[in-house]
Parts: structure tokens; sequence; C-alpha cells
């Protein structure tokens, strides 16, 4: 009876394709605005984040420490809105391992995503730890592998590869799981487990690879669905709602340094659109900024997934992107873009 109502509201709520001709947004890019400390590097960037302040947070992949992912290791650091560094937060941190993405909430707490640990940690805003979902595999132990072509059971109260968090307006959690579980877990302001929804597939309400999640005003929940090239829209009971696409033509030759050529390739994240990173923006009428690898652009749509400005391509010069992993968007035309090839944090100032 639960999947024929589920049918139903699939047949209500149909796909949305933004297949339209767009328009590019101007906009100019500061590549230099982060000081790093001499002596200091930033490596893969992989989250990147604002706070009321408009303080500055990067979470990065680098080299320095032996981890669970050999010789890579995280670290989060806070700069200031001119890019002055201030600090360095949880240093040598248990939970830090391969960084994925960093969020602020509402109240200036820090939310760090690690694909490594499989751990979500919640840092004050003076970098005290408050709250750990999650637990890293025991050193001591190796697992045994799982059986090829085999999807990992979901583990209660753990998580598989998460990559990244959103809230709803009472403060409930919710926690893409993100590359092997399939799943969307929402917990209470306490850590309190509440449900999970999702299991591996195509159908609604499937996934495959939940690469990123935002939410709405409405307490909506936004699921980047990587590798299903599209965009799920939930309830914060895990209703599904609809789901839509992003088909922009793109005329110029791909850059294949960053990816395969979508003209040719069957690799459904070489295909425009497929999403990366997402964020909404805050204020009375909300936009959604989406981003994809090939031919690696920025979205900018209604909530509703019209296509309404692009900008950008992959490359390695300003104002070019090179795997765009997260995007903090503290207001409508200013974006923070963390990349993971190109080793840096991009600001860009848009002219719609």
């Amino acid at each position: 009876m639960k999947m024929f109502a589920v049918a139903l509201l699939v047949l209500s709520a149909p796909i949305v394709a933004a297949q339209q001709a767009v328009p590019e947004i101007r906009f100019d890019a500061n590549v230099d605005l982060l000081r790093v400390p001499a002596g200091s590097y930033l490596g893969e960037v992989a989250g990147v984040a604002v706070n009321s302040k408009r303080h500055i947070f990067v979470f990065s992949r680098t080299g320095v420490r032996s981890t669970v992912h050999g010789e890579a290791s995280a670290q989060l650091f806070e700069f200031g809105p001119d890019g002055t560094f201030i600090r360095e937060i949880g240093q040598n941190l248990y939970g830090f391992a391969f960084a994925h993405t960093v969020r602020i909430d509402k109240d200036d707490n820090i939310w760090a995503t690690d694909e490594g640990t499989n751990m979500v940690v919640k840092l004050s805003p003076a970098g005290k730890v408050l709250l750990v979902l999650g637990r890293r595999e025991e050193s001591v132990e190796t697992p045994p592998p799982a059986a090829p072509g085999s999807t990992p059971r979901p583990v209660w109260g753990g998580f598989n590869r998460p990559t990244d968090v959103a809230w709803d307006a009472a403060g409930n959690i919710f926690i893409a799981d993100g590359y092997n579980n399939s799943r969307v877990v929402k917990v209470d302001p306490r850590g309190r487990w509440m449900k999970t929804w999702g299991s591996r597939g195509t159908e609604p309400g499937q996934f495959n690879i939940l690469h990123t999640i935002a939410s709405d005003t409405k307490g909506n929940i936004y699921v980047g669905d990587r590798t299903n090239r599209r965009i799920q829209v939930f309830d914060g009971d895990g209703t599904f709602l609809k789901q839509f696409t992003i088909d922009v033509p793109f005329t110029k030759p791909p850059n294949v340094m960053l990816g395969a050529d979508p003209a040719t390739s069957a690799n459904p994240l070489a295909v425009s659109g497929a999403p990366w990173a997402m964020c909404i923006t805050p204020g009375p009428t909300q936009y959604l900024y989406v981003s994809d690898a090939v031919p690696g652009r920025i979205y900018k749509l209604t909530l509703d997934g019209k296509v309404l400005g692009v900008l950008g391509e992959a490359g390695k010069e300003p104002k070019q992107f090179g795997w765009i992993h997260e995007i903090a968007c503290p207001s409508e035309n200013e974006l923070y873009v963390a990349e993971l090839l190109n080793w840096r944090m991009q600001k860009l100032t848009l002219h719609p």
C-alpha cells in the first residue's frame, strides 16, 4: 500500500526538466583572497563555509599526517573576511582524516563531515567539540572486503562514507550517507537517531552517491543524487516531493583534462548537470546554486528547478573551475567555491 501511495505521488509530482537556453551570468573572481601562513599549504580544498561574521572556513585534504587513508589527512582553517589567517581548528582531531564538507549552522557552530572516518563532528564557534555522529573504524582491525559488486549494509548508528549535512528550522540534522549507504539519515538536535530513507537505485527516493544536501526555509531537503544526475526534494519526514535535472547546452569543446568528454563518455559524472555541490541562499526569495564537474559550470536555479543563469567552465585559470566540491552562498550574488583539482578557494562576485 505504501509503495502504491509513493507511485501516486510520483505521478502527481513529475520530473522538472530545465531544458532551455539561459543567460551567462557575469562575475568577478578572487583566487588570492586566502593568506595561508608561510610554510603551510592547502591541498585539495574539499569544503568551504561562511559564518555570520563573514569568516571563511576551509576544509582541506593535506598530506602531513598518517591516518586511515595512509598519508592523507584533513585540516580545518578559519580566515577573516579579508582572507587573513585566524587559526587551525581541530588540529589532530580523531574525526579528521579525509575532508568532505564543512557547514555552518544558524548559531555559527561548525560541522565537519569526514568521509575517511565516517563521522560528522559539530564544533562550537570557539572550536570545542559539541556533538559526534558516527564512528571511525578501529585501526587495530582490518574490515573484511565487500564482495565484488555488492553494496555495504547500512549500520544502525553509523555511516559509510558520508558526504554532507543540513538542518531544518527545529535543528534536526539531515546527513547524506553518501557513497555506500545511499540514504538520508535524520537525527534530532541532541544526536538521537530518528529515521532513515533511501536505498541504492534509480527510482524516486533511491540514490546513487548522495554527494550534497541542502534545506530551504520550509524545511524541505534537497539531495544531490550525483550518479543519477538529478536533484531530489523531500519534506522533513522523507516524503518524496519532486525531482529535477539540469539540462543546459554546452556549445564549446569541454576541457577533457578535468574529465571525460560528455559527447563520447558513458560516465554519468561526465554529463552536464550531475550535482557535485549545492547551496541555497538565505532571504525571503531563495535560490539554489549547483555545480557540476564537466563542463565545470555553476547554475543558478529557482527552488522549483528553473535554471536562471550559468557561469564559468572547467579549467585552471581564474573564473574557471576544477571540480567544485562545495559552494557557500551567504547572499544571492556572493559565492565561495572549493576546488579539488586546483587546490584553491575562489570568491565570486556575480553581476547578473
